[in-house]
């Protein structure tokens, strides 16, 4: 059974403004192709079909990232003057963009990118929630990770309790912590190192694995999330959605597919249900990578579903929507039947 407060959060809330930014960046991790996320999730009606369900929305194009020809490795963290400055110059379009009063929308690219959309978000607005739905926990410190990519880093710069544990980086010193362990949800993980794990035992985060989903039901799991954001200070929350997330079977093109993920409707609930509380702030959608699809099928069953997946995020239900304004079309002659005093009503029983 739903709670109350849930049932109150349900009531729709007016369409936002929605600016999105297309960040064509793959150096967080070692797969060509992902770079092409932004563009196929454009082509595929992303813009036209948030304005169909109500949505104003600017597209502030794709940011122009700094070409880094020769970036030797930190350790074993790779590309990290190329990471660094593309996250840097990402958090200030998107700065620009809560500025500009809309709901950022970030379509990524690899999810290194997180660093400077939540970054962004966070120097625009203050304190964020993030609800990171992903199949990976993507928190380990450049110290403890065994391939050096960052996107499988964002968190731990990202997070005031790692800190102390991020060692000194060309390109990395603008960033500033913004996100406490407490405002930290996960949804879908699978898939974690012995770092990760160890670090969110530590920091208490609340997770939801795919043994959570399983055992609890997705409703119930998105109820807990909401409430235990809503629980304390309401603050904007920040989605950062990795395709991966979901089931290979439903969306292989990606780079590091973990199979035993979401299903699409689990999927698409999630965005319905922090579309439902009013909070969501901003949402990056991360890892759609067109060059790991086998088939074109593939490949299009991949975008079509982070479309929907954004489309949900926005107000778009399965039970369906219309706008506030729509009337019934009116045949010739005739005026609007409650003005007609000859309108039908049904009769009493």
């Amino acid at each position: 059974m739903r709670s109350a407060w849930m049932l109150r959060q349900l009531a729709l809330h007016p369409r936002v403004p929605v600016g999105v930014i297309g960040a064509p960046f793959s150096r967080g991790q070692p797969r060509g192709g992902v770079e092409g996320g932004p563009d196929v999730i454009r082509a595929a009606g992303l813009l036209h079909r948030l304005q169909e369900q109500g949505c104003e929305v600017k597209d502030y194009g794709n940011v122009a990232f700094e070409d880094v020809a020769v970036d030797e490795p930190i350790g074993r963290v790779k590309c990290v003057r190329a990471v660094g400055g593309a996250n840097r110059r990402l958090s200030e379009v998107v700065q620009a963009v809560k500025r500009d009063g809309r709901t950022s929308v970030m379509l990524g690219g690899d999810h290194s990118l997180a660093i400077g959309s939540v970054h962004g978000h966070a120097a625009a607005v203050g304190g964020v929630a993030v609800v990171w739905v992903d199949a990976h926990a993507d928190v380990n410190t450049p110290l403890s990770s065994h391939t050096g990519n960052l996107h499988g880093q964002p968190l731990s710069f990202l997070l005031h309790e790692l800190q102390h544990k991020i060692p000194v980086l060309p390109n990395f010193s603008w960033i500033k912590p913004c996100v406490w362990a407490k405002d930290l949800v996960y949804v879908g993980l699978r898939d974690l190192d012995p770092a990760e794990h160890y670090i969110l035992k530590l920091l208490g985060v609340k997770v939801f694995s795919m043994t959570e989903v399983d055992h609890l039901g997705i409703a119930r799991v998105m109820e807990e999330t909401c409430e235990y954001l809503c629980a304390r200070v309401k603050k904007p929350i920040h989605l950062s959605y990795d395709i991966d997330a979901i089931d290979p079977s439903v969306a292989p093109a990606t780079g590091t597919p973990v199979v035993g993920g979401l299903t699409y409707r689990e999927g698409v609930y999630i965005g319905e249900q922090l579309s439902g509380t009013g909070l969501l702030s901003a949402v990056d959608l991360v890892e759609v990578n067109p060059l790991r699809g086998q088939t074109e099928k593939e490949v299009q069953a991949t975008v079509g579903t982070a479309v929907d997946l954004l489309l949900a995020c926005f107000g778009r239900l399965r039970s369906g929507n219309h706008p506030a304004s729509y009337r019934l079309p009116e045949p010739p002659g005739r005026g609007p039947m409650a003005a007609s005093p000859t309108a039908p009503t049904a009769p009493d029983v």
